[in-house]
């Protein structure tokens, strides 16, 4: 059976048509540290650009394991066992808009 380890700050549901997963935060949370340099103006308005770092506290690969990130992590990784909650319009909302759970996850296809 997978195992799922949340390395985002908040719990993350998961509904599909025969049960509700509930994966909690596990306590670590993966980020991309981002370099910034300025890099001009735009009608005397600075600008900068952002270079992602490498990715911080993604364990190493586990059989049977995988992680759940945000988005933003996932962009930056290649790994097959690192997904992130798929937050697109099959997403299960409140009345105010706020993601409540999903029904799939996302894969980085490269």
């Amino acid at each position: 059976m997978a195992k799922f380890v949340n390395l985002t700050p908040h719990p993350i549901t998961i509904k599909t048509n025969t049960k509700t997963i509930e994966i909690p935060p596990s306590g670590t949370i993966a980020r991309v540290p981002m370099s910034e340099s300025q890099d001009g103006a735009i009608d005397d308005i600075p600008t900068i650009t952002r270079t992602p770092q490498a990715i911080v506290n993604l364990p190493p690969p586990k059989p049977q394991t995988f992680y759940l990130v945000s988005s933003m992590i996932l962009q930056h990784t290649t790994r097959k066992d690192v997904l992130a909650p798929d937050t697109g319009p099959t997403a299960i909302r409140n009345d105010n808009g706020q993601i409540i759970a999903v029904t799939r996850l996302v894969r980085n296809t490269t």
